[in-house]
């Protein structure tokens, strides 16, 4: 048994050290980045992460090929689905205001090795998104000038003809992006003040679309001679809502900014509500607009809004939308370009990617290394990467990110608060519980009552202890005491969160299980019905018992900052929906998805966790025991005891002369 256990240990070890969460100590406002942005600055970057080239293209896309006019409840719904992950983003934006996002959201709650995978991925997505918005900024110009920019590339500079690369090198997407990095660099004052100008251009044109829009408005076009308001009924706009439900990705650079927030306990959750009530707006009242002033069998999948104008005989709205268009792209890339850079920071700054990016420049106070590098890496995909068949990409890490935070906030909720061994001498066994000191024979102690009472009788020392086991019971983790007397003998011995963390683990993989037999059952797996009924059953079983497995335990009661509501329903409803979603990925995307997670490891076993600032911590002493021992000859022997992070003891003596020992140990009678 003793070989077994030590071939296992280093098994052991790598989970810990691939498990370990970051330790969040000492200021939390502390930072090497200026903290210097308001409410008002993060909503606008929220709201110019979400409104972009989608409310121009998206709209008229879903409208014709998925939903209809029905396009309005689309967005409805998708809006409701994206608000449940920004009331996630919110908590621990405002909780734990560091960058870093998704990130470090996870790396406190989850794990180290999952925190890093979900960074990889959130770095691809941005550079991806930034490479794919650049491209389409640059198509959208070059089609006002008739492509003349792409016919003078082609003709005088060169065209290639190789699968995954554009026909074409588009310089004008890569300088857009090369000159957006500069003045990023310039500090977040400059990007900020950018973000409003193009976010208020932007927010013009979407209200001269609405008015104008409106006052052409026919609502003959959602009449039954059109089609109707909803032609393809509640799967056309369940369909809708998993394309527009894209639409919202965005807000997260509002918890990517936290960290230099001014208060972000305040600003994070409100610039949050504000930004994504504000995008699902303008996307449900232009969407409304556009089904209104032409039938929505003939809008133009590719420049609806300005087509929509342009055959009402309003040509020159149309240059009006193109301007709208172009700012919305620029909020967007501005966005990718501010977001990415501080999530390689805060990976950098944690040890887990190369440490040249954690270097902050004491000028402009931001991450200038990784701004520039980053840039320059997505101006290289902007210029001769065909991303077409990459843009589906976004949508797995995006899911996935959603689904990890998720995840995070129902286990940190439901996790005792860790207490710093510097604070206290002797830490008790359950560090969350309110654990009163033992009283003495004549110690006064008030309970439940103004007065107080005297405990001095056997009995009354007896029922008090069993109170203050109850009062043990009920910390934060541990069953509510409602349902102690009925699952106390069966999960009271549990460990405070353990029983939580393992219904998380239940409610993803139930989600998973219940999303793919939804997903495949009938059609490439072919199950008969009652196998496909029996499987929905059990699945939906799982799922619904693990919430409510959770919802018995008791939680963390934090009012000094935003928490979502009705955890773990709120989150775990965001879970079911990110998977649902993922499961309706191509498998080309899963393959790429796979490819890159294992590029990810190589990474992360060859540097990261080698240099893990958490990892180095394990290697310092985690506690000190001392121990005084009196000798007959009045001197003392301390006993320093020095506890590894392997669980060895290294214990060392000190002999310390006692002031009150004798001066001459051979004369007993002089002092």
């Amino acid at each position: 048994m003793a070989t077994c256990s030590r071939g296992c240990a280093p098994a052991v070890r790598l989970c810990q050290r691939l498990n370990r969460l970051k330790t969040l100590d000492g200021d939390m406002m502390a930072t090497s980045l200026k903290r210097c942005l308001s409410t008002l600055d993060l909503t606008l970057m929220g709201v110019g992460g979400m409104v972009g080239s989608g409310l121009y293209v998206l709209t008229g896309t879903v409208a014709k090929d998925t939903a209809g006019p029905a396009v309005i409840i689309s967005f409805i719904f998708a809006g409701i689905a994206s608000l449940l992950a920004a009331f996630c983003y919110a908590e621990f934006g405002a909780r734990f205001p560091k960058t870093g996002s998704a990130y470090m959201f996870t790396y406190v709650s989850v794990g180290e090795v999952w925190a890093f995978l979900i960074g990889w991925n959130v770095i691809l997505e941005n550079m991806i998104g930034g490479a794919a918005v650049a491209r389409a900024w640059s198509g959208y110009l070059d089609s006002i000038f008739n492509h003349a920019i792409q016919n003078f590339t082609e003709t005088h500079i060169m065209q290639w003809n190789v699968p995954f690369l554009a026909h074409y090198p588009d310089l004008l997407a890569a300088g857009i992006l090369v000159v957006a990095s500069v003045f990023i660099s310039f500090g977040v004052q400059v990007s900020s003040y950018l973000n409003h100008i193009f976010s208020t251009v932007s927010m013009g044109v979407i209200a001269f679309i609405l008015v104008f829009g409106f006052v052409l408005a026919d609502p003959a076009n959602w009449s039954q001679e059109q089609g109707g308001f909803a032609p393809y009924g509640m799967s056309g706009i369940l369909a809708g809502s998993a394309t527009c439900f894209y639409a919202f990705v965005g807000f997260d650079v509002i918890a990517s900014s936290s960290e230099e927030a001014k208060n972000p306990q305040k600003a994070v959750p409100v610039a949050t509500a504000i930004s994504l009530g504000l995008a699902a707006t303008a996307y449900i009242l232009v969407s409304c607009v556009l089904t209104l002033i032409v039938p929505w069998r003939t809008l133009d999948p590719n420049s609806a809004l300005a087509d929509a104008f342009f055959r009402r005989g309003y040509s020159w709205a149309g240059i009006v939308v193109a301007v709208g268009s172009i700012c919305a792209m620029n909020t967007v890339l501005l966005c990718n370009l501010f977001s990415l850079p501080r999530i390689v920071y805060a990976m950098a700054e944690d040890g887990l990617f190369f440490s040249i990016f954690a270097r902050v420049n004491p000028v402009t106070k931001v991450p200038v290394n990784a701004i520039l590098v980053f840039g320059i890496l997505m101006a290289c995909m902007a210029l001769i990467f065909d991303l077409e068949a990459l843009v589906q990409f976004l949508s797995i890490g995006t899911l996935l990110a959603y689904t990890f935070v998720a995840a995070s906030v129902i286990v940190l909720r439901f996790q005792p608060e860790k207490t710093n061994s510097k604070d206290t001498a002797t830490p008790s066994p359950n560090a969350n519980a309110e654990v009163s000191p033992a009283p003495s024979e004549s110690q006064t102690i008030t309970e439940d009552s103004e007065e107080p009472k005297q405990y001095e009788s056997f009995s009354d020392k007896l029922q008090l202890v069993e109170r203050q086991k109850t009062r043990e019971r009920r910390g934060v983790g541990q069953l509510k005491a409602y349902w102690e007397p009925y699952l106390d003998r069966l999960l009271g011995d549990c460990e405070p969160g353990e029983v939580v963390a393992f219904c998380v683990m239940t409610l993803i993989v139930s989600s998973v299980s219940l999303c793919a037999v939804l997903e495949f059952g009938n059609e490439q797996l072919q199950f008969p019905v009652w196998c496909f009924a029996m499987l929905l059953v059990i699945f939906t079983l799982g799922y619904v018992l693990s919430l409510a497995l959770i919802w018995i335990h008791e939680p963390q009661r934090n009012n000094q900052t935003f928490q979502v509501p009705l955890v773990p329903l709120t989150p775990g409803a965001s879970i079911l929906f990110n998977v649902f979603l993922m499961m309706k990925l191509s498998l080309l995307t899963w393959i790429r998805f796979t490819v890159w997670i294992a590029i990810g490891l190589l990474v992360y076993f060859g540097y990261g966790i080698w240099h893990s600032k958490e990892g180095l911590r394990d290697f310092q002493p985690k506690d000190m025991a001392a121990h005084y021992v009196v000798l007959p000859s009045g001197s003392l022997v301390e006993t320093v005891q020095s506890i590894q992070p392997d669980g060895q003891v290294v214990t060392s003596a000190h002999h310390i002369s006692s002031s009150a020992a004798p001066t001459d140990a051979g004369a007993p009678g002089k002092r």
